[in-house]
């Protein structure tokens, strides 16, 4: 697959994952991941020293469909949505089934009365699965630029 239209297809993509969020579909959130799958939320600093752990951390899709279940029935939160707006990827890395890009990001939170306020940047650190039709994420990645981070991350970026 030529540069160009990879790139087509991983803004496709990013397009849909932020509807998702954005329209507060959640449920249907685990579907960009593969079943064995990579998705963590961490800070420049962190990232930069090769800390693992993260503000999110989930190892496999199953653990992002707990995290949904959690969010829709456990957790107690005050009610929110996000609006994301994202740049256009650069392909860092392209193989014969593998694709690596990295995408930034702003995110402003919505509050229930109405309140917005830039929540997050950042940028998406990601490795797809491109041996199929539909792209889907191996890893994720989310770098936020920020060390300070509201503690109300209920959603996931």
């Amino acid at each position: 697959m030529d540069t160009v239209s990879l790139r087509e297809k991983i803004a496709a993509f990013q397009a849909a994952y932020i509807r998702c969020i954005d329209r507060n579909e959640l449920e249907n959130w685990p579907d960009f991941f593969l079943p064995q799958c990579q998705y963590t939320v961490t800070t420049a600093d962190n990232h930069r020293a090769g800390l693992a752990a993260g503000l999110i951390w989930a190892s496999n899709r199953a653990m992002l469909q707990d995290r949904i279940s959690a969010l829709r029935h456990a957790n107690i939160y005050e009610r929110h949505s996000y609006r994301h707006i994202v740049g256009l990827p650069f392909i860092v890395d392209s193989q014969a089934q593998t694709a690596s890009s990295e995408t930034p990001f702003m995110v402003a939170r919505i509050m229930h009365d109405g309140e917005t306020s830039l929540y997050c940047t950042g940028i998406y650190h990601d490795v797809y699965n491109t041996s199929a039709n539909t792209l889907r994420l191996k890893s994720r990645i989310v770098v936020c630029d920020s060390s300070r981070i509201d503690t109300l991350m209920a959603i996931p970026l």
